[in-house]
């Protein structure tokens, strides 16, 4: 049983499984380069606000006149993610006019029904992480909205070679990679996707 549980931890941790485990998932959506002129609204999906702001800074730029809705709820703090993420970028020179604050949707599921309602048939810019990209444009979908990808935070990296040692990183890449497979069947099972 230790051989067993030794076995598997180092084959979770090696680099080239946690990488298969994402593949599947980081390609389905290439990253937006071509971004359209007209978009009124960038969502940035709660959950990472450190890795997936980037994404939205570098869009914004591109876009100047879109507004930025930030989402993510309280959970164990006293301000909601999306406040948080809202003052920082507000701190980084964005006014605070050109941003929506969504604090209450829990999930990528209720962010979907928010963003309908607010946003109806409309088209939007959706970031999120590659990895979860392809759970969320499903739910988005499923809702009969209009997103256009933008996934950024890859966790595979292209210096990423097939020799190399079990890592930690790697064994939350493969924790990820079994979340989200995890969340697309429990959503299928729900009829959500």
């Amino acid at each position: 049983l230790l051989s067993i549980s030794f076995l598997f931890i180092t084959i979770i941790s090696y680099n080239p499984f946690s990488n298969a485990m994402l593949y599947p998932l980081e390609n389905q959506y290439k990253t937006l380069t071509n971004i359209p002129k007209d978009i009124k609204y960038i969502l940035l999906l709660g959950g990472d606000r450190k890795n997936r702001g980037w994404e939205v800074l570098r869009l914004h730029n591109q876009l100047p006149n879109a507004k930025i809705i930030t989402s993510g709820y309280k959970g164990n703090y006293n301000i909601a993610e999306a406040t948080r993420t809202a003052n920082i970028l507000k701190q980084i020179g964005i006014p605070a006019k050109s941003i929506i604050i969504h604090n209450k949707p829990k999930d990528t599921k209720e962010e979907a029904n928010a963003i309908k309602k607010l946003l109806g048939k409309e088209v939007f810019i959706l970031v999120t992480s590659a990895y979860h990209m392809p759970r969320a444009m499903a739910l988005f979908q499923k809702e009969g909205l209009n997103p256009i990808a933008a996934p950024t935070d890859y966790k595979i990296k292209p210096y990423d070679t097939t020799f190399s040692m079990p890592d930690g990183n790697n064994i939350k890449h493969t924790k990820i990679a079994w979340h989200e497979y995890l969340g697309q069947l429990w959503s299928k099972l729900r009829g959500q996707i």
